[in-house]
């Protein structure tokens, strides 16, 4: 990136804080403010910048942003409360999630003629897994019950990770590649890799760090700064190691993150006040490349096709899937409808696109990249502009029927004598 570009963002970043308070009312949010600052510096603008899609720095910047989020998000979770309630995140994951990406590739399937199956799960998986930061008044609302927030939380932490060894399957299969893994290894050491390895090497890394750190912090030889310092750099070390050995980096640094969180309160409220902060920056510098690059770069292959799967994507084959997966566990009709609603998609979507970027010969892509930056566009403005005043209407009328706004709305759960919980 060159310096125009990483000047654009500063002023950017001060631009916003100037009327960021603002945002909590539900006027607009970061995302939308970064993505229409791109957009108007950027070639479809005043032409002021212009970023080279394929620039490494790039890449970077987007798997660090989602790295440090998705370690931010797995600290705040609170495990205790997660064990105890578990079944809803599970479902999400283990039944919303596959049957959101079945139903993706059988729309894409219909609407792109040129696609074969591979092609169509290439697009439905980059657009199935969701993400918080687009979605922040939902999980930072005291008015959504907080089972509610941490369900949604940790699908948006988990789905990154588990969405990537369907996406390198689905390219592979796509390019022709059926004999071995992407990276030359049997399928199913690679997959074991992925989804178990993953998660070892991130909680063995923060496990050790933890372990490390206790004595010095107990004697006083610890300072502040650098004990953050040292948090924030655990999902990068579990990131990078992880994907040294072959393993899932992603589910790596969320799983550190979950670690962390089991440690102490002040630990996780170190990490929630300045990896929020460092968080909310990488974040923002996505967004500003989604208006400054994708939408440039592919939104003139937008044709009715893309719009209508856009529109199902952030609608239909989000919320059917969760209303199936939501099924006996006597949620509210709110309830189920607002988890279906608030499945935004972002930054995954923007990282998983650059990993088939990278990934060249893949038939479709231009329909593929065009459907996937016109459906994040539209989830930065509507889904920014419900956010906050839908949680507060969602908390109002369980509040109205007297559900229970701290642990779970109008809800029983196996086990439980009743369906409502005290805080």
């Amino acid at each position: 990136m060159t310096d125009g570009v990483i000047l654009a963002m500063a002023l950017a970043v001060v631009l916003f804080a100037c009327v960021s308070d603002l945002g909590r009312e539900g006027r607009f949010t970061a995302p939308m403010m970064f993505a229409g600052m791109g957009l108007l510096l950027g070639p479809l603008g005043l032409g002021l910048l212009s970023i080279n899609l394929r620039d490494a720095a790039v890449v970077r910047v987007a798997e660090l942003t989602l790295v440090v989020t998705l370690f931010t998000d797995a600290v705040r979770i609170d495990i205790r409360r997660l064990r105890r309630f578990h079944s809803l995140p599970l479902r999400l994951l283990g039944i919303g999630l596959p049957l959101t990406m079945l139903a993706g590739t059988g729309a894409a399937l219909l609407l792109f003629p040129g696609f074969g199956i591979w092609e169509a799960a290439v697009l439905a998986i980059i657009l199935g897994p969701t993400d918080a930061a687009l979605g922040e008044p939902v999980v930072d609302s005291e008015d959504v019950p907080r089972l509610v927030r941490q369900g949604l939380n940790v699908e948006s932490g988990l789905n990154d990770g588990l969405g990537l060894p369907c996406l390198l399957i689905a390219l592979a299969l796509a390019s022709g590649m059926t004999e071995m893994a992407p990276d030359g290894r049997p399928w199913p050491i690679w997959l074991a890799m992925q989804i178990i390895g993953g998660p070892l090497v991130g909680a063995g890394i923060a496990f050790v760090a933890a372990r490390a750190l206790e004595r010095p912090v107990r004697k006083g030889w610890v300072g502040r700064d650098f004990f953050r310092l040292a948090l924030l750099a655990l999902p990068i070390i579990a990131y990078i190691v992880a994907e040294m050995v072959g393993a899932n980096g992603f589910l790596s640094a969320f799983a550190s993150g979950l670690v962390t969180s089991t440690r102490s309160d002040e630990t996780r409220d170190e990490v929630d006040e300045f990896g929020g902060t460092v968080g909310q920056l990488l974040n923002s510098t996505v967004f500003f490349l989604v208006g400054a690059l994708f939408l440039p770069e592919f939104l003139h292959h937008v044709g009715w096709p893309h719009v209508v799967f856009a529109i199902l994507a952030l609608t239909a084959l989000r919320m059917v899937p969760v209303a199936l997966a939501m099924m006996g566990l006597g949620l509210h009709p709110s309830t189920v409808t607002f988890l279906g609603w608030f499945g935004p998609r972002g930054m995954a979507s923007v990282i998983y696109l650059l990993i088939v970027v990278e990934h060249d010969g893949i038939a479709g892509f231009d329909d593929i990249a065009a459907t996937v930056a016109l459906t994040v566009a539209i989830s930065i403005v509507v889904h920014g502009m419900t956010a906050a005043p839908g949680s507060k209407r969602y908390g109002a009328r369980m509040k109205r029927i007297g559900a229970d706004r701290v642990d779970v709305p109008d809800q029983r759960l196996p086990g439980e004598r009743s369906g409502r919980q005290s805080g």
